[in-house]
């Protein structure tokens, strides 16, 4: 005679994979069905392989269209797991019984119906306001050897008597279950265990409905032929915070609750207490003691039999964290969700390119850790080197394991770069997709650069592309970069130009460090300051404002730029910003700042500047086109006031003949530029002028005496500015 025992569960919680596993120790069934995609099948066996540590997830994608993939993830305490677990150790069969993902994945973006939650109409019945409080007080929570199963198979019959699913899509998944109950009983199978979400319990009771129903909702379903394996997960990505819908709001609680036999309390405490002393916050024995001692008065206050995530929670916060929100929001980040990354064995099967990128992160000692850490490299060792290269040939993947600081890539030191790194489950499914591209990182990483390049990008991502290839070593795609990079330099406009070319100088910087061939970048980047040195002039004739600002900043960046690029550059450069500086059409912010450029490189001296000065601020220029000029040239610093009387004189008699009614006008343009200048040039400059004037320097100290009937005036004022009785 045929049995079978349905074990109705919540997909991730210790109280219902204790339940599960002692259930089947007693019923020990001669097959378990669990709910999960039947293609997992072929990967039952490898559960009992003890290099396989949860938490992990099967990953399913389709064959044709890596962007159809879902997880189906466990945790140590997920009863799936356990009931996985105690199968292949038991020599059992296992088979997975929800609707294949070569039809889910088929069916395409088909719309769901929603329905309520059963946990919560259940927690409203027990007077809870929380279900996931309830849960856990009634199941998870509990350590008792009595059997949930029935109890909660009694109230999911309750709530759905009467009751027919209304969601297609979950009407297939019962309908399916159902089919591969009859074929398991068909099989010659005595003794059945089913383990599936406690909802599904009444739809998979005998009687069972007449097969050929459950046949019309499954008739013609399209499929797709879908690719399974295992992959590690994270205790984050379990999380109700993820948006894992079928998430829970603490798992490493819940590890802690499924793998601590005794003393669950004072040990999870503990563990407060090592996280808080980690940041080098104070706190002791004594503390540990006294909130052991409050969390199990709450406890016993509320009725419990033992302290739960409320009860910890609370006494943490007021005793460990002594009411800190932060304090305690490191113990929930830390330890409530917890960042605990599952591993895969070698065995398991993986596409090429990720068992790549898992071989060569081992040789390089590159751990994939869920928690965000910083990783500083230094360039001058094969080790550092080597891991440089794979996170840049990973970024140019979209793989975003390592994001490399700024000051990695922009700053003019090559031997040193920092990243920070953080695995996510994600990527694994990004490495299935990249794969298309080849099977090692380094191929796969060049020739999804040639594919970019062969789509006509934007300068943007063509000069990313080219410190890229620098970046990761890929010498293979670079012609093609460089190829695309000269191409669109020939239509690009001089600004998009001039954007452009700082970072090209910055990467012929990396032979000396990287022992990669920089001259045909250099090349390249000669021949876009050629176009830059030629467009510039027209380029900037009759532009507004807001563009001249623009161009000043270009011009700034480019001009620096050219120092990396060799003497010939450089003097080509200047020529040009000679060349440009004597156009009359060139707007006043704009050829100020090319005058102190030229300056600041020995190019114009202090007599010319002078003069070029003197010629903006004349009585015949308006005050804001002078007001322009002024705020160009001494973006660069102020010590040319300091320090150069000539100049000073020349700023100040344009100061005195500005008329007062256009003073208001121009007097934003004068904060803007003054107001940058920082405060001990202000006084020295605010000094000097004084002395222009031949008047002597204020006298800051304070006076020895007091005019009492004088200061006695501002009284009312200052009371009236303060609010206070006058």
């Amino acid at each position: 005679m045929t049995t079978t025992h349905l074990l109705g569960i919540r997909h991730h919680g210790p109280g219902s994979a204790r339940a599960v596993v002692r259930r089947l120790a007693e019923l020990q069934p001669d097959v378990v069905l669990i709910e999960g995609p039947p293609e997992a099948d072929n990967l039952v066996d490898f559960a009992a392989d003890k290099d396989l540590r949860p938490p992990v997830a099967l990953l399913a994608y389709a064959a044709d269209d890596v962007s159809r993939a879902a997880f189906w993830p466990f945790a140590v305490f997920s009863p799936e797991w356990q009931a996985l677990r105690w199968a292949t150790e038991e020599g059992v069969p296992v088979r997975f019984c929800d609707l294949p993902a070569a039809h889910q994945f088929a069916a395409g973006g088909e719309a769901r119906v929603p329905r309520a939650d059963p946990l919560a109409e259940l927690a409203a019945a027990g007077g809870y306001d929380d279900p996931e409080r309830w849960w856990d007080d009634v199941i998870e929570s509990r350590r008792g050897a009595e059997s949930p199963f029935e109890v909660i198979a009694d109230a999911m019959t309750a709530l759905r008597e009467g009751e027919q699913p209304t969601d297609p899509h979950e009407q297939r998944r019962e309908a399916y279950m159902r089919g591969v109950l009859r074929k398991t009983r068909k099989d010659g199978f005595e003794r059945i265990a089913v383990v599936c979400g406690a909802w599904h319990v009444p739809a998979l009771a005998d009687p069972l409905p007449p097969a050929s129903r459950d046949q019309t909702v499954l008739k013609g379903l399209p499929k797709r032929k879908v690719v399974c394996t295992w992959v590690p997960w994270t205790h984050g990505r379990l999380a109700t915070a993820s948006g894992y819908g079928a998430g829970v709001r603490s798992p490493g609680w819940y590890h802690h609750l499924f793998t601590t036999a005794d003393d669950v309390t004072t040990r999870w405490l503990t563990a407060v207490a090592g996280v808080l002393r980690e940041e080098d916050l104070p706190v002791s024995t004594a503390h540990v003691i006294e909130a052991v001692r409050l969390a199990e008065t709450l406890a016993a206050l509320r009725g419990r039999s033992s302290a739960g995530l409320a009860e910890v929670d609370a006494t943490t916060r007021a005793v460990l964290c002594a009411g800190d929100d932060v304090q305690a929001d490191l113990v929930t980040r830390r330890l409530v969700v917890g960042e605990l990354l599952g591993e895969v064995p070698e065995s398991v099967p993986q596409a090429p390119l990720a068992a790549d990128l898992v071989a060569t992160a081992r040789r390089l000692r590159l751990k994939r850790e869920p928690a965000t850490r910083e990783l500083d490299l230094d360039l001058r060792t094969a080790g550092g080197l080597e891991r440089s290269r794979l996170l840049h040939r990973l970024l140019m993947l979209d793989i975003p394991w390592g994001l490399p600081e700024d000051s990695a890539v922009r700053s003019k030191g090559t031997f040193r770069e920092t990243w920070t790194l953080s695995w996510e489950p994600e990527y694994e499914v990004d490495l299935i997709a990249a794969g298309v591209h080849g099977t090692t990182v380094p191929s796969a990483a060049a020739a999804r650069v040639r594919e970019v390049m062969a789509s006509d990008p934007p300068m943007a991502d063509i000069t990313t592309a080219v410190e890229g290839c620098l970046l990761g070593d890929l010498g293979d795609a670079l012609p093609d970069v460089l190829g695309a990079l000269d191409a669109r330099a020939a239509v690009t406009d001089v600004a998009e130009l001039m954007a452009a070319l700082p970072p090209l100088a910055r990467a012929t910087r990396y032979g000396d460090v990287r022992g990669t061939d920089t001259d045909r970048l250099r090349e390249v980047a000669d021949r876009m300051l050629m176009r830059v040195c030629a467009g510039l002039p027209p380029a900037t004739h009759g532009i507004d404002e807001e563009a001249a600002a623009k161009f000043c900043e270009l011009v700034g960046d480019v001009h620096e730029a050219t120092t990396l690029l060799g003497d010939a550059a450089r003097e080509r450069w200047l020529v040009a910003l000679e060349r440009l500086s004597g156009l009359d059409s060139l707007p006043p912010l704009l050829a100020g700042r090319v005058a102190r450029l030229l300056h600041d490189a020995d190019r114009f001296d202090s007599a010319e500047v002078e003069l070029r000065l003197g010629r903006a601020l004349t009585p015949g220029i308006p005050p804001v086109s002078g007001a322009a000029y002024v705020e160009g040239f001494f973006a660069g610093g102020a010590l040319l006031l300091v320090h150069d009387e000539r100049m000073l004189r020349v700023v100040d008699t344009w100061l005195g003949t500005i008329p007062p009614d256009v003073f208001t006008e121009v007097l934003p343009l004068l904060r803007r530029t003054f107001g940058a200048f920082a405060g001990p040039e202000k006084r020295a400059i605010g000094e000097r002028a004084a002395t222009l004037s031949g008047k002597a320097p204020v006298d800051r100290r304070p006076a020895a005496e007091v005019d009492e009937t004088r200061a006695e005036s501002a009284l009312p004022v200052l009371a009236t500015l303060i609010g206070a009785p006058s």
